[in-house]
């Protein structure tokens, strides 16, 4: 697989960070109902920078958790592994909340899906919304996102790649094939 191109440097994603975080309290009036919680593996640390540009802006904390979607995804019978739990940490009430769901790359939307059985298992939250740093498109399932920090128009043989320096030691969006 080879490099195509880089759709995101770290301030471009930076910047994506600072705009979903402004979109996310305006869309909301403020910040007072709404929780963050974001889809492992990369979503979590996405989330925790939203949390903290919201802060930065609002001078107040948002509760921030994160959801393990391995136990309800589709396709763990066709692809035939062993599951390998990692684990949702969600240690405040989501009743009556905006929970906001964060992940890095929105395609097909079968984690999205996941993603929202898993949070209705744990709780009732007033509305469920979504936040992605990058949607390629084509998806399967009728799922749009609230917040997007860039649109990208992808082939389904390309691969877009999140790095992010929590998890990967830097931070890019590329674009493979």
């Amino acid at each position: 697989m080879r490099e195509k191109a880089q759709l995101m440097d770290e301030k471009a994603i930076a910047r994506a960070i600072t705009r979903v975080s402004h979109e996310i309290i305006e869309k909301n009036k403020g910040i007072d109902d709404i929780v963050l919680v974001g889809i492992k593996t990369r979503g979590v640390p996405i989330a925790n920078r939203i949390s903290n540009k919201i802060e930065q802006i609002e001078g107040s904390n948002v509760n921030t958790g994160e959801v393990d979607i391995t136990l309800y995804r589709d396709d763990l019978k066709q692809i035939n592994i062993d599951p390998v739990l990692n684990g949702s940490n969600i240690d405040f009430d989501i009743n009556d909340k905006i929970v906001i769901l964060v992940d890095d790359v929105l395609y097909t939307g079968r984690t999205v899906r996941g993603a929202l059985d898993a949070i209705m298992d744990i709780g009732r939250p007033k509305a469920i919304q979504l936040a992605v740093l990058v949607d390629r498109g084509h998806r399967e399932l009728p799922i749009r996102a609230d917040y997007v920090g860039k649109n990208v128009p992808t082939s389904k043989h390309e691969i877009i790649s999140v790095k992010l320096s929590e998890t990967d030691e830097e931070d890019s969006v590329t674009i493979n094939e």
